[in-house]
């Protein structure tokens, strides 16, 4: 079964960037590159997923989306 969960990519002050799955507490990467940290957190999730898997834990549903809003 194929899940698409919803990641945001933060960039730091010293220019990596961090990436967390909203509807996956506690699963978070990063990378020096915002594809980078795509990779790595894609990876994150597959762990995190085979984490709960193997503890016979539930594991979450994507919920969360994404928009990106304008202000002036």
């Amino acid at each position: 079964m194929t899940r698409r969960y919803t990641i945001v990519i933060e960039k730091a002050d010293d220019g990596s960037y961090s990436v967390f799955v909203p509807d996956l507490p506690g699963c978070i990467s990063c990378g020096d590159t915002p594809e980078e940290a795509r990779a790595m957190i894609q990876e994150a999730i597959a762990g995190h997923i085979q984490l709960l898997k193997d503890s016979g834990q539930p594991i979450p549903e994507p919920r969360s989306t994404a928009e990106v809003v304008a202000t002036k």
